[in-house]
């Protein structure tokens, strides 16, 4: 890891380091990048777990600077076994770069670039006051890239399509999520609100007589969804429920921005149409 060139790009928070993140490491030829305790490649996560999932900013930062000596030992043996050559540091201070280098056994940087040299003051006071206002924070990867670790957030997708310096387009992946230390407090949403859209969905589904029942689970990590419902006689039990399941993950997911792990949908009964004419 001593031939990883390491350079650094600082800014007080909120004021758009994650935002700008991708493409500071474009212009300058790096692939690699350590944000909030992350190791990010290019679009995919390769290391370690998110900063922003901390309960408190205390945590957040010990987290973000590597303090904890498991965490420490497994983005260690990631750099150790990507060997980048060159790697991008974001922190809030010179100082906090340098900590987070020599906890990961890296070279002090020889390059920072500050947040001021690449977003204007107007820009930097909207990140500020989309922070302080909305408690939205972004994560320099693709949302389908950390669902799962922030099933039960709230997850926006965030695309953004810019110039470099030389005029090359540059298409830039983000996600944005409201963590559990914002002072608006985490997101959640009622049990009822799910089981109303599978109800809705239940009656718009060919083959699909009623639902009969939802149950909604939220652990750690995971949101599951089990449903049970009538089948129409004459339709394909399993083709129905097959298709229900993919509508019910598809459309919950959309409409609530929350990550579903798992729906499970069971055949409670089977729904006889002739019988209603007699």
């Amino acid at each position: 890891m001593n031939k990883t060139k390491v350079f650094a790009f600082v800014g007080p928070s909120g004021t758009g380091k994650s935002y700008r993140a991708q493409l500071v490491a474009s212009e300058n030829n790096i692939h690699y990048i350590i944000d909030d305790g992350l190791l990010i490649k290019e679009n995919d996560v390769i290391a370690g777990s998110s900063a922003k999932k901390a309960p408190t900013k205390v945590e957040t930062v010990k987290k973000a600077i590597f303090l904890d000596k498991d965490d420490r030992k497994r983005m260690k043996e990631a750099i150790k076994k990507e060997r980048p050559e060159s790697i991008l540091i974001l922190g809030t201070s010179d100082g906090m770069i340098e900590k987070i280098a020599e906890n990961l056994g890296l070279e002090k940087p020889e390059k920072t670039i500050y947040i001021n040299e690449v977003a204007t003051e107007t820009e930097m006071e909207t990140a500020r006051r989309i922070r302080t206002t909305e408690g939205k924070h972004v994560i320099p990867v693709p949302t389908f890239e950390i669902k799962r670790d922030f099933a039960g957030y709230i997850l926006d997708p965030l695309q953004i399509f810019k110039y470099r310096k030389n005029d090359t387009p540059y298409m830039s992946e983000k996600s944005i999520i409201r963590p559990t230390f914002s002072y608006l407090g985490k997101f959640t949403i009622s049990d009822t609100v799910f089981r109303q859209i599978v109800e809705y969905l239940g009656k718009k589904t060919e083959g699909i007589h009623r639902v009969s029942r939802v149950r909604v689970e939220n652990t750690v990590g995971a949101t599951n969804i089990y449903v049970e419902v009538y089948v129409i006689f004459g339709y394909n039990i399993v083709s129905v429920l097959r298709d229900f399941k993919q509508k019910v993950k598809k459309e919950v997911e959309r409409l609530t921005t929350m990550n579903v792990q798992e729906v499970s949908v069971l055949a409670k009964g089977i729904h006889m149409p002739e019988r209603e004419e007699n």
